[in-house]
């Protein structure tokens, strides 16, 4: 009779082996995005800022040194819904627009819509920037069960107005909260509603686009003055906001503690771009800044933390792109990402501390902009980057070593070889290149059309 009973428990015990001795309940995925922050504003590299929630889950988890991003908000999130290059979406050139007649292309499924064919609840909270036009394109259309925030770029931190129409919407409904009160707070009070409601039966993604830092300037003047010591108005007050995002962290952490999910969660944390100088964003000591293809702007803030690491408490120096957790996002869910993306599943390498699988990628690919001059970058490997910028006729390249990474020496001209031989893989990537979809301002856009309100219907 006991070898009956001992017969199951060694089969169980080559299932956990076999399944490399993981736990095979699905984690609960809180996957946070803040909007145009800086290298040097967060606590966990420069002490004056005060970010205890974010530092916390970085320090009990893994910071990732080489995590990049694109140089803009909608390219970035594009990057994170679908693992494809924006380059190949249309959408390389800019942030979108309010009038413009474009959203994320329906060629590619979502990362939502993948999670909940493994079960997954999927819940959006925050800012959307991936086009608005019709219903379509839409949260609640592309794989979220729940949408609470809004649809453009950015509005106001109160009135939540941006260019003359109002902005914020409950799944599809308009929805005006109250304006006497920060967004963050709004935002905290959601996500607390979703996961106090959620059924624990099933796993749970949220993704949660903050809304700060990203301009206009404001915060309540109690997080103001946490930073009485800085002199410059702009700075104090972006700082500030910098806590409040923090304090909303500490929100949804402290939701799930109450809730008894927080030791089934796995949390992603990532700025969708570098900090923005001319709105006191600070990416101290890298070069450039909010636009730019330089690491500024490019190198993201980020970190994962919670179920499903085996090793923690370091500082990851493997590369990482914001294609890649679209599909990492996947199987850590259970899921088998598609072949046919540019992400690659990095989940075992972040799991286990393993060499990075990423050996090369795209900053931008880009030949629109303002003055017919390219905008584009390719870093393959670990030490070298070139980046290209064409000024047609003419090509100028410049190479950084990884011993150079405030980006201040150009090698070009002493490594001619290898800026031929990366100039000629660039030229294989614009063979991929879908131009631009960044047409003009429709007037059907007006919010005057919608009852004051941003909203879907006129494309």
């Amino acid at each position: 009779m006991e070898m009956f009973l001992i017969l199951p428990v060694l089969c169980a015990l080559t299932l956990l082996l076999l399944i490399g001795g993981r736990d095979a309940k699905q984690p609960n995925i809180v996957f946070m995005v803040a909007d145009d922050y800086g290298w040097n504003d967060v606590g966990f590299r420069n002490p004056d800022m005060i970010t205890p929630n974010i530092d916390k889950l970085a320090y009990e988890g893994v910071i990732l040194n080489q995590s990049y991003v694109q140089p803009l908000c909608t390219p970035s999130r594009n990057a994170f819904m679908t693992g494809v290059y924006p380059f190949k979406a249309g959408l390389q050139h800019g942030a979108l627009m309010a009038q413009q007649a474009v959203c994320s292309p329906f060629n590619k499924p979502f990362l939502p819509q993948y999670l909940k064919k493994l079960g997954y609840e999927t819940h959006a909270i925050g800012k959307w920037h991936l086009g608005f036009c019709k219903w379509e394109c839409t949260p609640t259309y592309r794989g979220f069960d729940s949408f609470y925030g809004f649809y453009l770029g950015h509005e106001h931190y109160y009135n939540r107005s941006m260019a003359g129409g109002k902005d914020f919407r409950d799944d599809k409904q308009p929805f005006m909260p109250d304006t006497t009160k920060y967004s963050t707070y709004v935002y905290a009070d959601r996500a607390r509603k979703v996961i106090s409601k959620h059924d624990k039966s099933k796993p749970f993604y949220l993704y949660f686009p903050f809304q700060s830092v990203h301009q206009p300037i404001e915060v309540p003047v109690s997080y103001e003055n946490m930073y009485s010591n800085i002199k410059n108005e702009g700075r104090r007050k972006y700082s500030g906001m910098v806590t409040a995002m923090d304090d909303l962290v500490g929100n949804v952490t402290a939701a799930l503690k109450e809730n008894g999910m927080y030791d089934d969660t796995l949390f992603i944390f990532t700025s969708d771009n570098g900090g923005w100088p001319l709105y006191h964003g600070n990416n101290y000591p890298l070069r450039g800044g909010k636009v730019t293809i330089y690491e500024g702007d490019t190198r993201a803030t980020a970190f994962i933390s919670g179920k499903g690491l085996e090793k923690t408490g370091y500082t990851y120096n493997g590369m990482m792109h914001a294609v890649d957790w679209m599909p990492t996002i996947l199987s850590a869910a259970g899921g088998t990402p598609e072949k046919d993306i540019d992400g690659i599943d990095q989940w075992d390498s972040l799991r286990t501390g393993a060499p990075s699988k990423r050996t090369e990628f795209i900053y931008n690919l880009d030949d629109m902009n303002p003055r017919n001059e390219g905008h584009a970058a390719i870093r393959v490997h670990t030490s070298l980057n070139v980046f290209i910028n064409s000024i047609l006729p003419f090509l100028h390249e410049n190479i950084k070593k990884s011993d150079d990474p405030y980006e201040h020496n150009d090698l070009s001209l002493s490594h001619l070889d290898i800026a031929e031989e990366l100039s000629k893989k660039m030229a294989e990537y614009h063979k991929q290149m879908i131009p631009a979809n960044f047409p003009n301002n429709s007037a059907a856009a007006n919010p005057n059309n919608f009852d004051g309100y941003w909203s879907p219907g006129w494309c």
